[in-house]
């Protein structure tokens, strides 16, 4: 199997690279926006089985020849912060939409004999507090910020290229990832930053915004646990069970660094903040995938991989 990864040098998408850079062929493809770096790749960039190119999805349409050797799609390539598609959502709309369509037009003219789309729980919009009401792969979308709308229609694209022209697709919708190589803006890794420079940590409202938390190790072998095992034309929501507030979280790495609250900032909330994407991730464990890393030690080992790479962040820091 030769993959094409696009946003491979993403935080996700470079973690799954890693994840299956031993069993497969894997061709990066990635715009290197401000998102994208390739010091997360060093250590594989000679690998027998990696190849990176520069380029952007928009253009594949034209270029179908980037995809020739390849069997198989697995698409991370978005624009994803959702305070950034507040203030200009323009960018969303060409990456996140036209982007995706591109994929698809090349991925169906060259007959691609599987298309993995990697969307979010942030299509389904904000859920209820009470702990019986979850998302199913079912569930009506109902986005609430530009980013998330972007994302269902790009969803909802791949849905459509599966029914009409039979492209053998499958929907990941992950809930919040955390770990290496994520970039800084990002609630953990801005904590942890902020905390590292003695900066105070901006908490939106009240900070009682409900969050499901996946290592992104775990993320990344569901990813590749699908590749093999699951059923095309099918989506599968992908969590952990781990839902915290946000300012419990913050509370949390606040106490493995030995610091009180007053570096907590409230400030105005977020346009249209989601308070909860409550998933049922039931089909995947039926499926026969389950994560498999703690919770408390992942988040103590993203801490420590931030606190010993200060040259990979201090620069987007600045």
């Amino acid at each position: 199997m030769k993959i094409l990864v696009t946003g491979g040098a993403g935080f996700i998408g470079s973690n799954f690279i890693h994840e299956i850079i031993d069993k497969y062929q894997v061709i990066n493809l990635d715009a290197l926006t401000y998102a994208g770096n390739l010091n997360n790749l060093k250590d594989i960039e000679n690998h027998k089985n990696y190849k990176f190119i520069h380029s952007n999805i928009c253009n594949l349409y034209m270029d179908k020849k980037i995809m020739e050797s390849c069997n198989t799609i697995v698409h991370f390539a978005a624009e994803s912060h959702v305070d950034r598609s507040i203030k200009n959502s323009e960018k969303f709309i060409e990456t996140n939409i036209r982007g995706t369509w591109a994929l698809l037009e090349a991925a169906r003219v060259k007959d691609i004999k599987k298309f993995i789309y990697i969307s979010t729980d942030e299509v389904y919009g904000s859920g209820f507090t009470w702990l019986s009401n979850y998302f199913i792969e079912s569930s009506p979308f109902n986005p609430s910020s530009p980013y998330a709308a972007s994302k269902a229609s790009a969803d909802m694209l791949v849905q459509s290229y599966h029914k009409t022209y039979g492209l053998p697709t499958i929907i990941i919708r992950l809930s919040n990832c955390f770990g290496p190589y994520q970039h800084i803006e990002k609630l953990i890794p801005l904590t942890i930053t902020n905390l590292l420079t003695n900066k105070k940590i901006p908490v939106y409202g009240n900070g009682n915004a409900i969050r499901n938390w996946l290592y992104v190790r775990d993320a990344c072998a569901a990813i590749a646990y699908i590749l093999s095992n699951a059923k095309l034309g099918e989506a599968y929501n992908i969590g952990w069970g781990n839902e915290k507030t946000n300012l419990d979280l913050i509370k949390r790495v606040l106490n493995y660094f030995e610091k009180d609250l007053s570096y907590i900032k409230y400030v105005k909330d977020r346009p249209g903040h989601d308070l909860r994407y409550p998933m049922n991730c039931s089909k995947i464990t039926e499926l026969g995938w389950k994560p498999k890393y703690d919770f408390d030690e992942s988040l103590k080992e993203t801490i420590e991989w931030y606190k010993n790479n200060k040259e990979w962040w201090s620069t987007l820091k600045e």
